[in-house]
């Protein structure tokens, strides 16, 4: 990533700043729901996130991974008992139940629940009340709320690309058409869809006018091993490279300032190869929190999570991520929508 400098200069942000709804309100709902996206869009989100991934029958649907064990209450539906399997994805060896080994009617009747319930208890008492929802659904809510010169965007991500290739269940030609259906297929569009792989990015900028962004990880490097580690992308060179095919990058919030360390120049690089930064995940309990944000002992308890998101402003990021929207909205400031 950019070399990490005493003194960085801000870089001023290339565009507006947006807060990301990250996966909904998933501070407060559990994630992935149409219950938290509609409360992330309540509190002031500009852009709400679903996870892709499909099922047997191909249909996109929001889980933060195809392993649904810890997300949905497969496990207590004995009539499913005998899909539990094991499965190699992106090299880590998962054993669980898995989205595309579920039609979508098989799926409907599954309830989410919360993936973090030691962090999260109060989360725990949604368990059982939401569906898992389709990419359909999503953008519904979505153009439901765009109303009175409001903008409600989707910012989709695309999971383990070439692992569903490999399984007949690409992911990109669906995407896609499922976006131009609702009328969005250019750079105009309130939509942007992201990954942390290479490939399928590039081969999205080929089917696509829709502006994607690449994902970047503090440590590792892509699945489809397009690329040596991330930590190259992420350098002047590598930020090139990346300008070639993508609109912008989404790198974990420690590429730009790891704990209380000084910052990298990871904002100012990306913006001189003209891309925008929306880095991930600003959280408020003071266990994702750096020292120095934290408030008390206890883990679960919230610090100055919007201290922190202002931290990144100042530097020039061009929009968040955030589990907590209401106060992402708080540290941004005035909403641009």
């Amino acid at each position: 990533m950019g070399q990490t400098a005493p003194v960085t200069p801000p870089s001023p942000p290339l565009s507006p700043v947006i807060v990301i709804a990250h996966r909904g309100v998933s501070g407060l709902r559990p994630e992935h729901t149409l219950a938290s996206y509609e409360l992330a869009i309540e509190q002031g989100a500009d852009f709400i996130e679903p996870d892709l991934v499909p099922t047997k029958d191909g249909v996109l649907v929001a889980r933060h991974e195809n392993d649904i064990t810890e997300t949905t209450d497969v496990a207590k539906h004995t009539e499913f008992a005998a899909r539990k399997t094991t499965k190699v994805i992106d090299g880590e060896k998962h054993t669980g139940w898995f989205t595309e080994d579920f039609t979508l009617v098989e799926l409907k009747t599954l309830r989410a629940k919360e993936r973090l319930p030691m962090l999260r208890p109060d989360n725990a008492q949604y368990d059982g009340q939401f569906e898992v929802p389709t990419l359909a659904e999503i953008i519904a809510l979505a153009k439901k709320h765009s109303v009175g010169g409001r903008i409600v965007g989707i910012y989709p991500e695309t999971k383990h690309p070439t692992y569903f290739a490999s399984i007949g269940l690409p992911l990109e030609k669906r995407l896609v058409a499922q976006l131009k259906a609702a009328g969005w297929h250019d750079a105009s569009a309130p939509v942007f869809i992201q990954s942390f792989e290479v490939n399928n990015l590039k081969a999205l900028h080929k089917l696509t006018g829709i502006r994607l962004i690449q994902l970047m990880d503090a440590n590792g490097a892509p699945a489809d091993n397009a690329a040596p580690s991330y930590a190259a992308m992420a350098t002047p060179e590598g930020l090139k490279a990346v300008a070639a095919y993508a609109w912008g990058i989404g790198p974990n919030k420690d590429m730009i300032i790891k704990g209380d360390a000084a910052p990298s120049t990871l904002v100012a690089d990306a913006h001189a190869a003209a891309l925008r930064l929306h880095p991930w995940t600003f959280r408020a309990e003071n266990f994702f929190l750096p020292p120095s944000m934290r408030v008390g002992i206890n883990p679960r308890a919230h610090g100055r999570l919007s201290d922190d998101i202002r931290r990144y402003l100042a530097l020039g990021i061009d929009g968040f991520f955030t589990d907590f929207t209401a106060i992402g909205v708080e540290a941004r400031g005035t909403r641009v929508n």
